[in-house]
């Protein structure tokens, strides 16, 4: 599943083709992708206007002139696809349709996005901008952790008696959002903490927030992860996998000069945590 730096950076990408243009002509081509589409997607796309792209924690939501804003989940295997547009210095031409070409918007300027999900695990819908943080899949997110609201008040405050490995408490969207399974294992590596620390006996646990600060923006700088099936809105590769300290590091060496140790895994709640035995304790 896409974090957080995926996301973004998919947002980032999508920005010269989508904020600020029309779109032209929508085709949404089947009735569903996890949930069904909304009613008359195609025609209420049509001829609106996108005023901004935003990111609420892994949603990537397109404000438009109707009042309406389009919320996109990636899901497992989603890809927002731009072409028709240059990028950087390359120009990006359309692609041939492909059989999970799902929703396709046509943008004024002769841009085109595709959203492409062979497994169906994205999502997609529109709702009224001004309600849109009342959305069930939004309204009980936590801070971002890029925010102001996301500081080390907030989170030694959030953590104080909470029974729960660290690395759990972590992954709960109503405490932070956006962040996953790869990126908060990297944090406990450089926080020196192991995942399975019960998070209310860590000392000052605010000091986690300028760690998690780092980890995400130097994987949004790098283009994200490409594990699976990730991809940037060029069809490329993220590369932030290729720095990863712990994570799929299972069995080598640890990265800390001194540290003689091997990289272990553990299952938590059906998720692997990778971690060094000796410097996280």
């Amino acid at each position: 599943m896409p974090e957080l730096p995926e996301v973004e950076t998919v947002r980032r990408g999508l920005l010269p083709a989508m904020e600020g243009r029309l779109i032209e002509r929508a085709e949404v081509n089947r009735p569903d992708l996890r949930w069904p589409l909304p009613a008359n997607m195609a025609e209420r796309l049509t001829g609106k206007r996108v005023l901004a792209l935003r990111r609420r924690s892994k949603y990537i939501l397109a404000d438009l002139s109707s009042g309406e804003t389009l919320l996109i989940h990636l899901g497992m295997s989603g890809r927002m696809l731009v072409s028709g547009i240059t990028l950087g210095d390359f120009f990006y031409e359309h692609a041939a349709p492909e059989k999970h070409d799902h929703v396709v918007l046509h943008l004024e300027g002769g841009a085109r996005v595709t959203f492409n999900d062979a497994r169906r695990f994205g999502a997609m819908d529109l709702l009224p901008t001004l309600t849109a943080e009342q959305h069930p899949l939004l309204s009980e997110i936590g801070p971002e952790p890029m925010g102001n609201a996301f500081n080390e008040t907030y989170l030694a405050t959030k953590l104080h008696n909470r029974n729960t490995p660290i690395k759990a408490a972590l992954l709960d969207q109503h405490l932070v959002a956006g962040l996953g399974n790869i990126y908060v294992c990297e944090v406990l590596y450089r926080a020196r903490i192991a995942p399975n620390t019960r998070a209310g006996s860590i000392a000052n646990a605010g000091s986690l927030v300028p760690i998690i600060r780092e980890v995400l923006a130097e994987a949004i700088e790098a283009g994200g992860s490409s594990l699976k099936d990730y991809r940037r809105t060029d069809g490329e590769l993220g590369y932030f996998q290729k720095a990863f300290a712990v994570y799929g590091r299972e069995g080598q060496p640890c990265q800390t000069p001194s540290c003689t140790s091997t990289i272990a895994r553990m299952v938590q709640s059906g998720r692997s945590s990778f971690y060094c035995p000796t410097c996280q304790i």
